[in-house]
């Protein structure tokens, strides 16, 4: 009995938090709006089993292509990427229910990425028509003050794909995919305010589009949009200086590339596994794994079960499920993460959303 016990003990011990984890989030989706879709869609997500409720519409707006929460989960920051405006929304902590509280212009076409500053003081967006990026106070009640920094692009191609903050706070950036750079401005969080630091050649038609940090905030993954890759970087955050590691190819080994963009990259919150999808023709979320002294990846495969132009997906904070917006598809997928080895494995849960586009958790049970 004794030994039972004991075995217990240490088989807890040596389960991973993420898997042990249960209660429910709320999951919001960005769309593109047309005649079906009318703005932000909802639904739970339970991580008992991983089954998800009937999606239904949250708020109104015009494609919510990319949304952001506030840190305090009270208001909710949404491009409008047909209108080239942001908008600031306000959460209903009970029912989910948004409403719009403003609105202010990007001052670029087709905002199509925004984050939250951590101190929740700015929202930073990236303009893709044009290529630039501009940082927006957030005031006290929410709404959004008048632009307080705007920074344009210069190049013969110019797109701002997505915007990025680093762990301190100290540094934004973001990735050009017109230019083959990502575009490094000193942040000041006080001001709001962005200064051209610097830049980071990725090679030449890489595309960049999106990157997701490792969580010890030194290591930084970038995809490649134009020739679906993942491009491993050093960052050194007293620096403000990205440095190439390694190039991979998104795709199978035995796959001829014939056309084809990535578009999203997640790291799992173990820092164990990065994610990127593949769009049309391959359809697929691609998996590679993260050496833990080197922060160099390893292909480790491929999902492609029910997926269907994956423009965005999200792991829910916890880790155990991976949830994936087809676009063209008209739902929301979920897999569940193996811990040990980054494996997706489908299940039967799903969500119909019309053009999805973003995927965002909330947590609202213990």
């Amino acid at each position: 009995m004794r030994y039972r016990l004991l075995l217990a003990a240490l088989l807890l011990v040596a389960t991973p938090a993420f898997a042990q984890a249960q209660g429910t989030y709320r999951v919001y989706f960005g769309t593109y709006t047309d005649e079906v879709s009318k703005g932000i869609y909802q639904c739970e997500l339970n991580l008992k089993d991983g089954s998800l409720s009937s999606a239904t519409l949250a708020g109104e707006t015009s494609s919510p292509s990319f949304l952001a929460f506030h840190p305090n989960q009270k208001f909710l920051y949404a491009v409008n990427e047909g209108q080239a405006t942001i908008s600031a929304l306000a959460i209903d902590q009970k029912t989910g229910h948004l409403t719009v509280l403003n609105s202010q212009p990007s001052r670029g076409g087709a905002p199509c990425h925004l984050v939250v500053d951590p101190t929740g003081q700015n929202v930073l967006a990236a303009n893709y028509t044009g290529g630039s990026c501009i940082s927006i106070p957030i005031q006290a009640d929410g709404t959004l003050g008048k632009e307080s920094s705007f920074q344009q692009h210069v190049g013969k191609r110019t797109n701002g794909h997505s915007i990025h903050v680093d762990k301190a706070n100290k540094f934004a950036l973001c990735c050009d995919l017109g230019l083959d750079q990502v575009i490094i401005y000193a942040f000041d969080a006080g001001k709001g305010t962005l200064t051209p630091h610097g830049a980071f050649d990725t090679p030449k038609g890489t595309g960049p589009r999106h990157f997701a940090w490792h969580p010890d905030g030194r290591t930084a993954y970038i995809n490649g949009e134009s020739n679906l890759t993942i491009v491993a970087c050093d960052y050194n955050a007293d620096k403000g200086v990205l440095t190439q590691q390694q190039v991979l190819s998104t795709l199978p080994k035995d796959v001829k590339r014939a056309g084809g963009s990535t578009a999203e990259t997640v790291v799992h919150p173990s820092g164990k596994f990065v994610y990127v999808s593949n769009r049309d023709p391959y359809n697929s979320i691609a998996i590679f794994s993260i050496d833990p002294q080197t922060r160099k990846l390893t292909a480790v495969g491929h999902q492609g079960m029910g997926v269907k132009t994956p423009r965005n997906f999200a792991i829910e904070p916890t880790g155990q499920y991976m949830l994936v917006a087809n676009q063209s598809g008209g739902n929301v997928i979920v897999f569940r993460i193996n811990q040990s080895t980054g494996a997706l494995s489908p299940t039967k849960a799903s969500a119909q959303v019309p053009n999805p586009v973003c995927v965002r958790f909330m947590k609202i049970k213990p």
